[in-house]
């Protein structure tokens, strides 16, 4: 397999050489980019099997690389923030790694590659990348805008999410509510299931914020919050006992 490494610090650059040639001594490293404009190059210039990329450079982040260069080449992201992972999977991304790269963690990204390498092109895994990165970087926390301001939430500070007038808003314990710059459909893949439940279409409760579960009409159930909720959320009758499975600690049961 032939390897291109894309990293703007020499230290860096030379730490994941030292590890693909301990993991994988028979790779042959075939480029080195440091910017922007120099990966660009690189890629045009250079035949890979495998991109290792850094995601913050000097002069900017990694997806500019592959917006002026579209390409289906395999990228490795290797960086030291977990918070662009979504948007690294949409790019082609087969792992990411988070600095410090563990020799273990290499092996176990390369050997993922090589069997994808084998077995079907990289884009038909995308959505299957995706959906495991997500479930591995649950949110933990939300910066919200209060004016000339921000401010840190946690996620065991919210009670539930809910949208309204094409806004989607974030409700927290204290009775206070913002909104966020996330959908509903993007919040339920971000949470973590165990907490928070999709209980309708316009709203995401969490487990603490539910003092109690009522039977409604046509077997749907309405859900009582500890504090006041602007809506009167009520659970499809589908729906219902998943609901109770999750309330109950058995939302994986059938």
């Amino acid at each position: 397999m032939k390897y291109i490494i894309i990293e703007d610090e020499r230290m860096a650059y030379e730490e994941l050489k030292r590890l693909v040639r301990t993991v994988r001594p028979d790779y042959e490293l075939v480029g080195w980019a440091s910017t922007i404009d120099q990966a660009v190059l690189c890629l045009k210039q250079t035949r890979a099997d495998i991109v290792m990329a850094d995601i913050r450079l000097a002069d900017g982040l990694i997806f500019e690389v592959f917006e002026q260069y579209p390409t289906d080449i395999a990228v490795l992201f290797t960086t030291a923030y977990d918070k662009y992972a979504i948007r690294a999977f949409k790019t082609n991304g087969i792992d990411y790694l988070l600095k410090p790269i563990e020799a273990r963690e290499l092996n176990i990204a390369l050997e993922k590659f090589e069997r994808q390498s084998l077995t079907s092109p990289v884009n038909s895994s995308y959505q299957k990348l995706e959906d495991t990165l997500i479930e591995n970087h649950k949110k933990r926390r939300f910066l919200i805008n209060i004016g000339d301001s921000y401010k840190s939430v946690s996620v065991g500070d919210v009670a539930f999410f809910y949208s309204e007038e094409k806004y989607t808003y974030i409700h927290l314990m204290s009775g206070k509510r913002y909104i966020v710059d996330y959908s509903l459909d993007q919040l339920e893949k971000a949470l973590d299931s165990d907490l928070f439940f999709r209980a309708s279409r316009n709203s995401i409760v969490h487990i603490q914020s539910i003092r109690n579960v009522s039977k409604f009409f046509t077997g749907r159930l309405r859900l009582h919050f500890v504090l006041d909720c602007p809506l009167d959320i009520i659970v499809s009758r589908n729906r219902a006992k998943e609901l109770l499975q999750w309330l109950g600690g058995d939302k994986n049961e059938q």
